[in-house]
């Protein structure tokens, strides 16, 4: 599976061979000792995969459930009237879908597959950058993309990547991609990250947005095993990271449901948990400080759990 997608993870593999996911990741520990592919956060890839990027189409199949609850959370944070940015990735491109009924709304972007989401939407303004199209992700990169973005100003951009981790910030595999994101941040007032667990603790070769310059995380729940996705959650919050997480709840509901395309954006605040810990920071108008906060993280109204990111004592 690996060979012909390029990536896979491990509830497909599970899922697929009908066994649990400690069998398989226990199997994928001893292909990965004989050299046949590289463990990834929830999933295996090809071996090389820090250099390597896999295709839309490799992509597109991952984490398919969890990109759906994020870019419902995602979308809800959008208003009326608002000009935003939307980086090239799978999850934005499902972001887009769930945008095209925002009334009045301006979407800059580079990746076709964004503008093609939003072709038919009436009340919404797309705008493409220029350069020159990256055939694996759908997207326009090099000097025209960001030359085009130069003295753009926007309220926010929703950006995605190949890896995020609280020391180096989201990453990807790829120069020019890279490049171009880092032109769509200068360009937004806010950043806004989307990346589903298996993107945790995971570095890839080039910085595209330090952890320092991400304002909040839209991401969904580590399964509980994974100590490492919820240790690093824990670090980009310490750092001041808005961590927002689509529960199981959220998860199922877009499962069942689908596409939420045609849906206005009042009406798709989803479930989702705010995670308050040491060091997050509120939302602040431009030019004052940010407030630091930190509180007890309450129960989940959806599931009556409480987070497993307990405040760290400094």
């Amino acid at each position: 599976m690996v060979r012909a997608n390029g990536a896979v993870s491990l509830r497909e593999l599970a899922r697929v061979v009908q066994t649990s996911e400690v069998t398989v990741r226990r199997d994928v520990r001893a292909l990965e000792a004989e050299g046949l592919l590289d463990r990834r956060h929830g999933g295996a890839v090809l071996p090389g995969g820090f250099t390597r990027e896999s295709g839309f189409p490799q992509k597109s199949h991952l984490a398919t459930a969890e990109k759906t609850a994020i870019a419902d959370l995602a979308a809800s944070f959008v208003e009326e009237g608002e000009a935003v940015v939307v980086g090239a990735g799978t999850t934005t491109q499902e972001l887009a879908r769930r945008l095209a009924r925002v009334p009045g709304l301006t979407v800059v972007t580079n990746s076709l597959l964004v503008a093609q989401a939003l072709a038919h939407a009436n009340r919404v303004e797309v705008v493409m950058t220029g350069g020159t199209l990256r055939g694996s992700n759908y997207a326009l990169v090099g000097s025209g993309a960001e030359q085009s973005l130069q003295g753009l100003r926007v309220s926010r951009a929703f950006l995605s990547g190949s890896g995020l981790t609280a020391e180096r910030g989201l990453s990807t595999s790829n120069m020019l991609s890279a490049s171009v994101d880092r032109a769509l941040v200068q360009a937004a007032a806010e950043v806004v990250v989307l990346a589903d667990h298996t993107k945790l603790g995971t570095d890839t070769m080039f910085q595209t947005v330090p952890t320092d310059v991400i304002t909040r995380l839209v991401t969904d729940e580590p399964p509980g095993h994974d100590d490492r996705a919820a240790t690093e959650l824990q670090a980009l919050a310490d750092q001041g990271v808005q961590i927002t997480v689509a529960g199981g709840a959220a998860a199922a509901a877009a499962q069942g449901q689908g596409s939420a395309e045609g849906t206005p954006a009042a009406d798709r605040r989803g479930p989702r948990r705010e995670v308050p810990l040491p060091g997050q920071r509120r939302s602040h108008s431009p030019g004052t400080a940010p407030q630091l906060r930190s509180a007890a993280l309450a129960p989940d109204p959806q599931s009556g759990r409480v987070a497993d990111l307990a405040p760290r004592r400094r």
